[in-house]
């Protein structure tokens, strides 16, 4: 739905919301890019999760931002205690205030800043900044996807092309028939961000492996979407957020027809 079908207070509450993004995803990039390469504690959470002290610091200023100014929303976080109160809510903020954790901590280039507004279990707005190259993903649904002040738009046509294509190689090697040797794209550390390379055609496709959870996705997959994309579980399956449980399986990401093709190799490939 494009914003001038909304109702107005809808409309004028969406518009007021998607400069409010901006501006603290913006703001947000800048703070963990002059934490960039400095001495961070760090831990880990979980069974192998990396954190630093960038990550919560990000975390915080986020949900000062975007918390006071909308405090009927619900949050959803990567680094806050969940509240299922937001299993009640219409709209939530879904944040990963670093996406790409592992990369950040290692000093290269590939992590992100993401957040997307959810409403009724669909993303509405988001942005995606990846400080350390410049790049500012932004779309709001039904308005296209823009790549630092441009238009952007997947990569057209069906071939399966791997060389273009990121994510786990097991999932690559089965859209390679017979014994063909494959040249794995480079890792991209960050979820969103490799996602997002489908988004503006730096990738045909990309997929993510299983136990993704709403943080890593909610964003890019908007932005993909935006961008004549689609980005389904790789059954084809729509993906909801919000959701009690917020891991997903399988996901891929491509332009529209492309991705037909995938998900039809897939169901295929998986006929006994």
């Amino acid at each position: 739905m494009a914003a001038a079908d909304l109702e107005p207070s809808d409309a004028q509450s969406l518009l007021r919301d998607a400069e409010l993004l901006k501006h603290a995803v913006r703001d947000a990039g800048r703070l963990a890019l002059s934490l960039f390469g400095t001495d961070l504690r760090r831990w880990t959470k979980g069974a192998s999760s990396p954190v630093s002290e960038a990550d919560i610091a990000v975390n915080d200023l986020l949900e000062s931002r975007l918390r006071a100014a909308t405090p009927e929303y619900a949050w959803l976080s990567e680094e806050s205690v969940d509240d299922e109160a937001r299993l009640g809510k219409r709209r939530v903020w879904i944040v990963d205030p670093i996406d790409g954790t592992r990369s950040y901590l290692g000093g290269r280039d590939d992590w992100c800043v993401s957040v997307a507004l959810v409403e009724d279990s669909a993303p509405i707005l988001a942005a995606v900044f990846v400080p350390v190259t410049d790049e500012f993903f932004f779309a709001a649904r039904g308005q296209g996807t823009i790549r630092n002040g441009e238009l952007v738009s997947a990569s057209a046509g069906s071939v399966l092309d791997v060389s273009r294509m990121a994510g786990p190689k097991p999932l690559v090697e089965k859209l390679v028939s017979g014994t063909a040797r494959i040249e794995p794209h480079p890792r991209i550390g960050s979820l969103a961000l490799r996602l997002c390379r489908v988004a503006h055609g730096a990738l045909d496709a990309a997929f993510a492996g299983g136990q993704s959870r709403d943080w890593d996705l909610a964003a890019a997959h908007l932005i993909v979407q935006e961008a004549n994309g689609k980005m389904t579980a790789l059954s084809g399956d729509p993906i909801l957020y919000n959701c009690r449980d917020v891991a997903h399986g399988v996901l891929v990401a491509a332009g529209r027809d492309r991705h037909a093709e995938i998900v039809t190799h897939f169901r295929e490939a998986s006929k006994p």
